[in-house]
Formats: C-alpha cells, structure tokens, sequence
C-alpha cells in the first residue's frame, strides 16, 4: 500500500509540476520545454529528491511508449497535404538526405571532438537526427513565422521523428549484433517504415470512414474512439515489429486529417490537449531521472560536438535540402537555426541507455547525458532567441500571407484579385449563389456558406492565413464574424467594415485591440459596390516619399473625408495589407485606393474585365502634387 502511495504523489507531483511550467512558459511567452527541463531536474535526485522515476519500473517504458504514440499522431493530424506540397521537395531531402547528413557529421563530431568510440558516436547521431514537434509547434505557435516556413519545420518535425527512432534503433541492433549482415540492418529500416505505413494508412482510413458513418456516436465519445484506435494500431504495428508502431502513429493522423471528418477540429484540439499532457509528464520523468554529474564528465569536447552540430552540420544540410526550392536566404537560414531535439530523442535515448547497460555495454549514461545536454543547447539557444530572428529577418506571419474575405461582391472580388494578382492566397465566404457564381468566373476562390461555419473558415485556409477580413452590408454581423475567427483561428490581421470604434462599445472591450476596423470610418459598402458595378470608381496606387511627408498625409487624410476616396491596400516592406482605418503610415508605404469618379465607363476593367485578364493598377503622380483644394465632392487627380 505504501508503495503504490508513492507512485500515486510521483505521478500527481509530476503533473503538477509539468502543467505549473507549462503556464509559466505561456505567460513568459518562451518554449516551456525550458521550465519543463529545470523543474524535473530540479525536483530529481540531484534536485530536491521529491521525484524518483525510477520506482515506475518498467512503467515508466510504457508511459513513455504511450505518450509518444499521442504525440506523433498528433503531429500527423495537424499536417496539411495540400500545404506539405508547396515544401514537397525540400521536406523530402530533409527527412532523407539530410538525415544522413545529420548522422554522418554528427559522428564524426561526437568520435572526434567528443572522443566517443565510433559505434557509440553514430548511436549519438542517429538519436539527434530527429527535430521533434514537441519543441517545434509550440516554438511555431509563439514566434508565428510565415506559413511556408513553418510547414517546412513541423513537416519535418513529425516525418522525421519515426525515421530517425527506428535508424536508431536500427544502429543500436548494430552495435549489440556487431556480426550482423549490414545489408539485413538496413533492410530492417525500410521494412518497419513500411510496416509502420501500411497499417497506418489503412488504420487511419477506417477511423475516418468510421467517424463519417457513426452518426449515432456522441462528439466525446468520438475523441475517446480515435484514441483507442490510436493504441490499438500502435500496439499491432509494434507486435509484428518493434519500433514500426512510430511511423503508424503519424501515418494515421495524416489519413485522418485527409479524411476531412466532420469532427476534425474537436478531435485535433482533444488530442492536442492530451499532447499537452504527455510532453508535461515526460519531459519532468526522464529529467529528473537525469544524473547532473553526467553532463558534467561529459567535458568540453562534447560541447563542441553540439556546438558543430547547430552552427555547422544543420546549415550544410539546409543548403543542400533547399538548393532548387524557392526559399529565400532569410527563410533557409531560419530553418538553419530552428532544429531544437525534443522528447523522441530523450525517450529512446533513455530506454538506450537501459539497454546497454543491461547488454554490459560502457557509455550507456554517456549516450543519454549527451543527448540531453543536446536538447538543453538546442532548446535554450534556439528556443529564446527564435523570436528575435524571424524578426531581424522580417518573416513573420503578421505580415500578410493571403486573404480570407467574407463578401462576395464587387469590392470584395476586387480585393481577392489584387492578392491573387500578387500571388498572394485568396478565398471569398458569401451565403449568396449569384455572388459566389461571379466570383467563380473570375477565377476566384469562392465558398457558398456561412462565415460562422468554422469548418467553412479552416477549408477557406484560415490557419494559415494571415489576414480575415469581414466586409459585408450588415456592420454588426462583420464584427461579429471578426470576433468568431479571432477567438477560433487567432490570425495576424483581422478586420471587419463596422459603423463604430468598437473601443466605445462595452460589449467589444475584449476585443478591440484585436479586430481592427477596415479602410476607413463608416464605409458605405453598399454605394462603393454601386460606383464599381457603374464604372464610375477609379483604382489608383501613390507611393508616401520622405521629401513632403507629413503634406502627404494630411492630403490623404482629407481626401478620406471628402468620403470619396478610400484605401484599400497597403504595400510594406514587400508585403501586401488591407488598411486598416486607424492605419499609421510610413516613408515608402505603397497606398492602391478606390477614388469615386463621376464619369462614366472610366474603369469598365474592374466590372466587365474577363476573368483572365490581369487586374491592372493605374500608377497616379504624387500625392502632394495634387493641391488640398481639390477635396470637394470630386477630387480633381488627374493624370500629369
């Protein structure tokens, strides 16, 4: 009885531990695989003494078999196929050659820096191959890089996690068989990928077809299923051969993402809570179960050994995965940098550790301190300072990756175009079949359906995008779509055509600071669609010069008064951004506007323009060229 009390407060002391640095983490906005990795070691036996794994036993190799099967799944089930394909190329030569990259530069570093035997060296190397989505996502979720970079490193991430636990285990064989075949080694890699694979796929496919058919299953009930599944096919893809259980967990979640089940969301947000959980728990076990006299013996070579493998051997092998891909040098050298180790290469590096002690093997204690210093490098140098260099290097999401706009008419179409004319993502959400049906002659992304249908929003590729912007008649429906897609999606813009500062409004206090109003005060959507379908709105675009800037604006300003003239987008720093009505403009700032023009048939292109033919902008001179005179009901812009 005693006994099992003190498995119970190691268990609740861990969990409690684990969410305490979790919160931590959210509030400091830093990895909180950092508070993860300090409280388990400080409450370890070279802590406080409070945790001691090692009464789980045996336990403790399931809990962690268990938990990395949720995390992987997980992982798999936040791929997106259709954004995986715009990075297809260069996430294949990660997960394949740069794994041997990884593993060749790795052991020659850990053999000659770190002094390791060779066979111990490359057991390193084939542990630290592996990103691990347990640092990467939440990394990604708090620094919000642009989308391509992100795919490419939580593609990564979750693909590279299997490979590199069964090329570790596929090493290990190795150096506890040292008279096997090689060719038999290598034969097992590829046998438990496949494996792995083929149970996954067809696990994953009947899950969805499963959750698509059973109706009559409550939404709860679903979640609990899907897990069940998860270990069963964990469990049977282990069975028939050992470590081929990694690659059916991530397999599976990418069918059942691709499945496109009705419960998708519920399902991905369940599991990333039990996800949540599992990287708490694990990470405080197996660092408290780590000895600190261990890191210390290691000696300076091993930290060399790190310290090549971040500056040297992650470059070379983003360099040569990247070479044909359309990254630019800001973006590979983000993902030369961004390559934190997480929880897989604890786990197995610890279970490894086990194994050669028992197999009277020397450097078991060493292989897993090594590693564990790896992920406290990787993490506390990578991790802290991934903020500040996505932002010295200006790829950040907030600034705008495509558009998704609710309203399909004719401004709302004439804003989808520009994007898409500047090879920016665009989708428009309208309840109307007749603006839906012109929107798809203009080629243009359009659902038929409510913006309140969070499925809807996540098919319009709202996760991803950076900007929401909700422009119908109706002021008060657009501020509340603004509200649903911030509290549902959290984009980097959103903005909403509203007949008030929400900021004056009790009910939108919580909300103001994130929903911005959309290109100016009071927006009569209405009569700017009229003056487009009419031909008698003008498209023009200005550039904001240093010499005569503050003349410059307060002529912008009072043409935005007349209630004739509105801008619609904004050129930044090479980015393309809806205005937003409080908007703070800048010495270069690229303005496209709307300016109403009395005269008929001037721009019979915005209204009756064929679908294939590009949206052209009409280059006006200089604003301060225009005299302020010239802001009654017409302004007078005419062409120099």
């Amino acid at each position: 009885m005693e006994g099992s009390f003190e498995i119970t407060l190691l268990m609740v002391i861990t969990i409690i531990a684990g969410i305490s640095a979790q919160v931590i983490a959210e509030f400091l906005k830093v990895p909180s695989i950092v508070f993860l990795l300090l409280f388990g070691i400080a409450l370890g036996p070279d802590g406080l003494g409070v945790l001691h794994p090692n009464l789980l036993g045996t336990g403790l190799e399931v809990i962690v078999a268990l938990s990395v099967a949720v995390i992987l799944f997980e992982g798999g089930l936040n791929l997106e196929l259709r954004e995986l394909g715009r990075v297809s190329g260069s996430l294949r030569n990660l997960v394949t050659i740069g794994t041997l990259i990884t593993l060749l530069g790795g052991g020659m570093a850990a053999h000659w820096l770190g002094e390791f035997p060779w066979s111990i060296a490359f057991l390193y190397a084939s542990l630290v191959v592996v990103t691990g989505p347990t640092v990467v996502s939440p990394l990604l979720k708090q620094v919000k890089v642009d989308r391509q970079v992100a795919t490419l490193l939580e593609g990564e991430g979750v693909l590279i996690d299997p490979v590199g636990a069964i090329l570790a285990v596929v090493v290990l064989d190795t150096i506890l068989n040292p008279n096997a075949n090689p060719l038999l080694a290598l034969s097992g890699l590829f046998l438990r990928l496949g494996i792995g694979g083929i149970i996954g796929a067809a696990g994953g496919w009947l899950l969805g077809w499963i959750l698509k058919r059973a109706s009559f299953i409550s939404e709860e009930l679903k979640n609990l299923i899907v897990l069940a599944g998860l270990w069963g096919l964990f469990t049977l893809a282990q069975m028939i051969r050992s470590e081929s259980g990694l690659m059916t967990t991530v397999v599976a979640g990418i069918l059942l993402r691709a499945s496109s089940v009705p419960e998708e969301r519920l399902i991905r947000r369940f599991k990333g809570q039990l996800t949540i959980l599992s990287i708490s728990v694990l990470f405080i076990l197996l660092s408290a179960d780590l000895s600190i006299a261990s890191l210390f013996v290691l000696g300076w070579g091993s930290v060399f050994t790190i310290l090549v493998l971040m500056f040297v051997v992650r470059p070379i092998s983003i360099a040569i995965c990247t070479w044909n891909s359309d990254l630019n040098w800001r973006q590979k050298l983000f993902v030369s940098w961004i390559a934190p180790r997480g929880i897989v290469s604890a786990s197995v590096a610890s279970l490894f550790a086990i194994l050669l002690t028992q197999r009277g093997f020397n450097g078991g204690d060493s292989i897993k301190a090594l590693v564990f210093l790896t992920i406290i490098m990787t993490v506390f140098f990578q991790g802290l300072t991934a903020r500040l260099l996505a932002k010295s290097l200006k790829i950040t999401s907030t600034e705008a990756t495509g558009v998704i706009i609710v309203g399909s008419h004719a401004l709302g179409r004439l804003i989808a175009r520009i994007f898409q004319e500047r090879g920016e993502s665009a989708a428009l959400i309208d309840t109307d079949p007749e603006a839906c049906k012109l929107a798809e002659q203009e080629n243009l992304q359009v659902f038929l359906s409510s913006a309140l249908d969070t499925e809807v929003l996540e098919k319009a590729g709202l996760a991803a995008a950076g900007t929401f912007v909700s422009m119908t008649n109706n002021g008060e429906v657009n501020l509340v779509l603004a509200q649903r897609a911030t509290e549902e999606f959290s984009p980097p813009r959103v903005l909403a055509v509203f007949p008030r500062d929400p900021q004056l409004s009790n009910d939108n206090k919580n909300h103001h600071q994130k929903v911005q109003q959309a290109f100016v005060q009071h927006l009569q959507i209405k009569t700017w669609n009229e003056y487009l379908n009419d031909g008698k709105a003008k498209l023009g675009k200005t550039e904001l010069k240093e010499d005569g800037f503050a003349f410059q604006q307060a002529h912008l300003q009072a043409l935005i008064h007349s209630g004739e003239f509105v801008p619609l987008l904004m050129e930044r720093d090479e980015r393309l951004m809806i205005v937003a009505a409080a908007e703070e403009w800048q010495v270069g700032d690229r303005i496209i506007y709307l300016l109403h023009d009395l005269r008929p048939n001037l721009l019979k292109r915005l209204s009756g323009a064929s679908p294939s033919s590009p949206l052209t902008v009409e280059k006006l001179p200089k604003v301060e060229e225009v005299p302020i005179a010239h802001t009654s009901r017409e302004p007078s812009l005419e062409k120099a």
